[in-house]
Parts: structure tokens; C-alpha cells; sequence
């Protein structure tokens, strides 16, 4: 499914191509898109509509109208947006809606397994609506260590099953939960609301460093994401534990381990990531005797 970084990306291509453009002609081609409602009326409601901004909202894409209207959509598992100049749209089966724009260009919207959503909002109710299903924005700078510790406190789940609650923390799914938490050294099974102070503020800078570096790299290409203009992200290149069973840990060298967190597959370091948190040393073991204190090196 496509996590922050990747919408972002695909964020970042359409905003020039649809801000000061006018949805001209709108066709929706699979009911299930934008179902309980009618894909003709919303297909007419969404013709004339001129785009003022194109901003993003978890795993949301968020089209704004100048009517003050808001395109919500979420991309889900398969879902990619391509543009294509006019009349170079190449047949493709599993097309579920196309927008034809007012220079002529397509926006064309394909999903192979059809469980992504449009959904079009009156002015006043896209807030609210995003309000009550998606968390803070981890790369806001309001998103501080102390926030995040809120956000997990009194958390009865795991860190990982925490990390993938959108209503904790927007965007982040499988891939950044598992990259962000090797780079914390925290084992996804330790429990959300037993972190110190510490622990919080590494995980603050290996959530913000993960979701950046796949940023960096347009997103992680497995399968069906793509870019508006029809290219792949590259960060599967250099995931640090995701998909990587057996295979070494770039700290350590230890196999890479595989489980079950929350219903997900879950990759991580057995060794830089244990499930216990490690024991402060006893205030004699901080103190060695004379006799020892220069014995080792």
C-alpha cells in the first residue's frame, strides 16, 4: 500500500499539473470507486471544477477546488494516477476513471485490485472528515519527541501495531513502521506506552529519517506504485530490514528475522532490536574497584 512517502511523491508530480486546470470532462468507469454514490452524478458533479491546490493528508491525496469543494483520494493498495498529453492514454484493463483536463491532458486512474476511493466533499467537511480518521503529520514541525509520546501513551498494543494506526500517526505503514524502528533499535513486539525518554526521542529522529529517505528516493516501487509521469520510485533498493529475511543487518550482520505483528509481516534485527529493553547497569557495576578499573582496554 502505498505509505506517506509515496503519495507525497505522486503529490508533488500532480500539484503543477492540475493547480490552475479545470476538470473538463470526467469519466468513472467502476462503480466501486466511489460507491454508495452514483459514478455518472459524481462524474457530473466533478466536471467544470477548476483545481486551486493539491495538498496531502496522511495517505490521502487532497484535490481542492476554488468552489471550495475537495477531492479526497486514497490510493489503498494498487491505486496510481498517470497524466498523459492528450490523446496517449494506452488501453489498460484495469482503468477505473479518467480526467480530461482543460489544456487537454489526461489523468488517468488505474487500480488492479479496485479497493481505492474517490470521494467528493461539500466546502466544510473534508476537516472534520480527515480530523476523525488520520493523526498528526509525523514530518510536521508541531510533530515534536513530547508529541509522539502523548500519542503513545497508555497505548495497551504494540509499538508496531501503534505505528500502524493512522489515527496515532499519519501515513506510516508497514514498510516505514519496520525501516523507522530498526533505525531506533526498538523491537516492533515492545509495548507502545513503555518507551523512556530516550528511546522516544530516538524514534522521533528514525521516524522522520525513514519517511525523508523514502521521500528522497519517490517512494518504494514493488509492485503497482508508480509516478504520475509513469516511472517507479527507488527506495526497495535500500530498505534496511523490510523484505529481508536471513539476508544481513547492515549494523550488525546478524540474519534479518521475520514475524507476525498486529496481523502484518514484520521484519527486523533479533539483536539490534530486542524485545526486552536492555537492563540499566546496578550503581556497583558503574563503579569498578581500583584493582580493575584500568584492566580492560
Amino acid at each position: 500500500m502505498p505509505e506517506l512517502p509515496e503519495v507525497e511523491s505522486v503529490r508533488r508530480q500532480l500539484e503543477p499539473v492540475l493547480v490552475g486546470r479545470r476538470f473538463d470532462r470526467v469519466r468513472i468507469d467502476d462503480a466501486r470507486l466511489v460507491r454508495p454514490y452514483d459514478p455518472a452524478e459524481v462524474a457530473a458533479e466533478l466536471a467544470g471544477e477548476p483545481v486551486a491546490a493539491v495538498d496531502r493528508r496522511g495517505k490521502y491525496l487532497v484535490v481542492r477546488f476554488e468552489s471550495g469543494r475537495v477531492l479526497l483520494i486514497h490510493l489503498r493498495m494498487t491505486g496510481s494516477l498517470l497524466h498523459a498529453p492528450s490523446g496517449s492514454l494506452q488501453d489498460d484493463p484495469h482503468r477505473r476513471a479518467v480526467v480530461t483536463l482543460d489544456d487537454g491532458s489526461d489523468v488517468a486512474y488505474r487500480d488492479v485490485r479496485r479497493f481505492g476511493t474517490w470521494l467528493l466533499l461539500e466546502p466544510g467537511e473534508a476537516g472534520p472528515y480527515l480530523d476523525e480518521r488520520v493523526g498528526d503529520e509525523p514530518l510536521d514541525a508541531l510533530f515534536t519527541t513530547a508529541r509522539l509520546g502523548e500519542r503513545l501513551a497508555g497505548r495497551r498494543t504494540s509499538l508496531k501495531a501503534a505505528l500502524l494506526d493512522q489515527r496515532t500517526l499519519a501515513g506510516i505503514g508497514n514498510i516505514y513502521a519496520d525501516e523507522a524502528l530498526w533505525r531506533a533499535r526498538l523491537s516492533p513486539l515492545r509495548a507502545a506506552s513503555g518507551l523512556d525518554r530516550a528511546e522516544l526521542r530516538r524514534l522521533h529522529r528514525a521516524i522522520r529519517a525513514a519517511l525523508e529517505h523514502g521521500l528522497a528516493r519517490q517512494g518504494s516501487t514493488l509492485r503497482d506504485y508508480r509516478l504520475p509521469d509513469g516511472s517507479g520510485g527507488s527506495m526497495q533498493d535500500e530498505f534496511r530490514v523490510y523484505g529481508r529475511r536471513d539476508e544481513p543487518c547492515d549494523r550488525c550482520g546478524t540474519p534479518i528475522a521475520r514475524t507476525q505483528v498486529a496481523g502484518r509481516t514484520t521484519w527486523y534485527c533479533p539483536i539490534c532490536q530486542p524485545a526486552e529493553r536492555p537492563q540499566a547497569a546496578s550503581s556497583s557495576s558503574r563503579r569498578p574497584s581500583r584493582s580493575s578499573r584500568h584492566s580492560s582496554v
